[in-house]
């Protein structure tokens, strides 16, 4: 069965996971290490960057599938998506440079965690209470 909504957001995602790429590449070039952070600031702020979109976005994705292999309303997959791009987002602006900006950083983290939760919801069988909250 196609999957067109989680697809146009995995397909979003792994784009935007290249350029978190690339800045770690970028960085490594730069400061001439190639194992580690060899104690570069910069360097580290982009692993953690690009570790930590790789940590949260592959299970919502996944969960996604799910909600809409389900049945649930693409709204709601729309939502939870852009919830998710907007947190990833947010995140790599407000953590990956030095120094941070911790609003833009804690607002990412935030919408992440908010997409992860929902789309844990909805695969509980919970829809009709995300349905509530994003209502």
């Amino acid at each position: 069965m196609p999957l067109p909504i989680t697809s146009i957001y995995a397909a979003l995602f792994a784009l935007f996971f290249v350029v978190l790429s690339f800045r770690v590449i970028g960085a490594r070039r730069a400061g001439r290490v190639a194992i580690g952070d060899g104690g570069n600031r910069e360097l580290l702020r982009r692993l953690r960057t690009h570790a930590n979109f790789a940590e949260y976005v592959p299970m919502t994705i996944v969960l996604m599938a799910l909600m809409e292999l389900s049945g649930s309303p693409a709204w709601q997959l729309h939502l939870v998506g852009g919830l998710l791009a907007a947190g990833r987002f947010l995140h790599a602006v407000g953590f990956g440079r030095e120094p941070e900006i911790m609003v833009l950083r804690v607002a990412g983290m935030v919408l992440t965690l908010s997409a992860l939760i929902l789309t844990a919801l909805a695969n509980l069988g919970l829809g009709s209470v995300v349905s509530h909250v994003l209502a």
